[in-house]
């Protein structure tokens, strides 16, 4: 078998068959394969496209590259999820103690984030002491107490997805749909989950940025779930405007514990019931979404979620009284208020450029090796529909300075667009991805 032949085949349109992709994935994995043709490969891939076959072969095959992560210690059906990212997207610091209050057990591994706000990681370090990394036999016996643990992810997990999204990177390759799909899946796959719920953006904040790529991108990764044996659902969500009312870390950290005391934002709070919900449902404590989230609505109201949320963080050695006083959480030391220049109606707001804007302040990597602050961010006052006077308040910059951020006060006002007319918003939740079917909204 030679990896030229491989990729001639890929070329013309061919079918690889599992064999003949586990020996390009582990070939280049070793070292045996050059960059140059994997680039070549990955290409053929972008303009060919793959079965599902081949997308769920290429899955195992990096997921199969490194560790794989054995759950079976754990009692009850694991539910992973997943979030292709967004701006202000806080929904795991919610979600895992919520479901894993209703009984559904949480072991998942997380990353730290690259540009705009930090990942799940990054803000869970946010609490002081907070301990990301723990002993693999620390994590499962924690999840089998107490039903919830979230780590960094392993170095080691699915290296072969890390190597070659490297090289996507630098070959124009990274929008190819099998390749991102089968690059989310091998790491779901190799944590080792029994289900896993995708939470897929779509929007300006989003990679994806209209709602027909996301579902495209769900489909491919739902397919693949189904392919390997594991129950897969993806929630396409709007992503046009950030999620929730806050970004960066110790401040998203925050609007997460307002959203466990059942005060957090409403679109916050009803797209994590919806994740939830299809958590529970997967890990087999609900019979349906409808009843799952009434379940989870009465885990907000007892404060049996937030309980849970307080247990994960001391076990993992953080300061769990910051959920009844976020003030032990890291704060910039300065407010700045961004005004509007226009009366109106928000029409929309750019949640890319916003989640810039928070990274410029510190509260993102724009290098891998770049260092967090963990109180700065912004808090939006105006979101998408609310009426707005020039001069009132649209957004406040928490800063560790009084002045010097002047450009970025004028990327955020240049974030919104105000316009006279009160704007038709879409909704949330834009369809539903299962093996049955899509479930469209809009």
């Amino acid at each position: 078998m030679r990896a030229v032949d491989l990729i001639a085949k890929k070329r013309d349109g061919a079918e690889l068959s599992h064999d003949e992709l586990a020996f390009l994935t582990d070939g280049y994995c070793r070292g045996d394969i050059p960059d140059y043709q994997m680039s070549a490969f990955a290409m053929a891939v972008l303009f060919r496209g793959m079965t599902p076959a081949e997308t769920a072969s290429l899955t195992l095959a990096m997921a199969r590259s490194g560790d794989q992560v054995d759950l079976s210690p754990i009692p009850g059906i694991k539910v992973d999820k997943h979030s292709t990212g967004g701006v202000g997207d806080k929904t795991t610091l919610i979600v895992a103690p919520l479901v894993a209050a209703a009984g559904v057990p949480v072991a998942k591994m997380s990353g730290r984030g690259l540009g705009h706000t930090g990942g799940t990681i990054d803000k869970l370090e946010s609490i002081p002491g907070f301990r990301a990394e723990l002993q693999r036999e620390a994590f499962l016996a924690q999840v089998s107490e107490i039903g919830i643990s979230v780590i960094g992810q392993s170095g080691n997990l699915a290296p072969a997805d890390k190597k070659l999204y490297a090289l996507r990177d630098v070959t124009a390759t990274v929008e190819s749909i099998p390749l991102i799909a089968s690059s989310v899946m091998s790491k779901k796959i190799a944590a080792g989950a029994d289900a896993i719920v995708l939470d897929v953006k779509a929007g300006s904040g989003a990679f994806m940025k209209t709602a027909a790529e996301a579902e495209k991108l769900a489909q491919a990764m739902v397919r693949i779930g189904t392919e390997v044996g594991r129950q897969t659902a993806a929630i396409i969500s709007d992503m046009d405007q950030p999620l929730g009312y806050r970004i960066g870390n110790a401040l998203e950290v925050q609007e997460a514990i307002e959203t466990l005391q059942g005060i957090g934002p409403e679109d916050l709070t009803s797209l994590c019931l919806t994740l939830g919900a299809h958590m529970a449902v997967l890990g087999g404590v609900s019979a349906s979404v409808d009843e799952a989230k009434e379940f989870l609505k009465s885990k907000l109201a007892s404060g049996e979620a937030l309980e849970k949320f307080k247990a994960f963080v001391a076990a993992q050695g953080g300061d769990a009284t910051v959920a009844d006083d976020p003030t032990k959480l890291p704060q910039a030391f300065y407010e700045v208020e961004v005004a509007a220049d226009a009366q109106g109606y928000v029409a929309s707001i750019d949640a890319e450029r916003l989640g810039h804007a928070a990274m410029l302040l510190g509260a993102g990597r724009a290098a891998k090796d770049d260092a967090i602050d963990y109180g700065v961010g912004l808090t939006l006052r105006k979101k998408a529909g609310d009426p707005v006077k020039i001069g009132e308040t649209i957004a406040v910059m928490h800063v560790r300075t009084p002045s010097g951020f002047e450009d970025v006060m004028e990327k955020v006002r240049a974030s919104y667009v105000i316009q006279a007319e009160k704007p038709a918003l879409r909704p949330l939740v834009l369809s539903v991805v299962t093996a049955s079917g899509v479930n469209r909204f809009v």
